[in-house]
């Protein structure tokens, strides 16, 4: 069986005539869009495009599979217009952590909104314990954000170590009591790192409360305060300190999807699927 979101790549990188516009139209990187392509030809056995450094063409079992995934592509509209005929209506309220603000996702839900004339999607940027408690208020339908060993549910994502954010530059010693650059309550970072330095037995002060993640990589950058950090959000200038600093072991960060029980469920499960091949289109290398 085909993957049709392998199919509906393969057909815009044709339509677009080249994997970087068919990454942008598709609101992925350029990686993912090759990755897709790849795992299409191992589905079929065979190559479907010839590739050189300015083009590329289809081979003859591409045109056969272009044409059928154009129809594929399209029964699979026709048929959920028609079971789903009922149209969304009114506002969406997504919470969304910082650690999902990109171009990409608002661009994805954008398309969707797109969709559906009578839908408005609104978001809302905070710490994830603050989005949970506004949507039990029942003032957001959906929540995408990070969380650490906890009991609420919601749909995982995908999950990565936490671990201390440090300078690039060689630490030969931490200063005591550690300064830590955090969140305000209630960020599921800042209090397991609290617990866990505590567990240990090492002295801490807050040096910086940020409400952003720019000014948590600030802070370490310039070496006034670790932080702790998803291991992708490290980025250049930034390593990951652990047992050789005496500092303890954090869990791993889950990033998750909540959503409301009182929420239109026809409409968080399309969304939610837009997210979900979101997030596997994001985590491909």
């Amino acid at each position: 069986m085909f993957d049709i979101l392998l199919l509906k790549t393969f057909v815009t990188v044709v339509d677009e005539a080249g994997f970087s516009r068919a990454a942008d139209k598709l609101s992925l990187t350029q990686s993912a869009v090759s990755g897709h392509l790849r795992r299409l030809e191992d589905q079929v056995g065979k190559p479907l495009l010839k590739r050189t450094t300015r083009s590329q063409q289809l081979t003859p079992d591409g045109e056969r599979l272009i044409a059928y995934a154009r129809t594929i592509l399209a029964l699979n509209r026709d048929a959920w217009a028609e079971l789903t005929r009922t149209p969304f209506h009114g506002r969406l309220r997504i919470g969304l952590s910082e650690d999902f603000v990109e171009a990409r996702l608002l661009r994805t839900l954008q398309a969707f909104a797109a969709q559906y004339p009578g839908l408005e999607i609104d978001l809302q940027v905070g710490i994830p314990g603050t989005l949970l408690n506004q949507m039990k208020q029942g003032h957001l339908e959906l929540v995408i954000g990070s969380v650490c060993e906890t009991d609420e549910p919601g749909q995982l994502l995908w999950q990565e170590p936490l671990v201390w954010a440090g300078p690039a530059q060689p630490v030969t010693s931490l200063p005591s009591p550690l300064p830590l650059a955090l969140f305000p309550e209630p960020c599921p970072y800042r209090e397991v790192a609290l617990t866990r330095l505590a567990q240990a037995g090492i002295p801490q002060r807050t040096a910086m409360s940020c409400t952003s993640t720019a000014g948590l990589r600030a802070a370490v950058l310039s070496g006034f305060a670790l932080a702790p950090m998803a291991a992708s959000q490290l980025g250049q200038g930034l390593v990951a300190l652990g047992a050789e600093h005496g500092l303890p072991e954090l869990p791993d960060a889950q990033f998750r999807l909540f959503a409301a029980p009182e929420a239109d469920r026809l409409i968080v499960a399309a969304i939610s699927r837009l997210i979900v091949e979101y997030c596997a289109a994001r985590r491909e290398p």
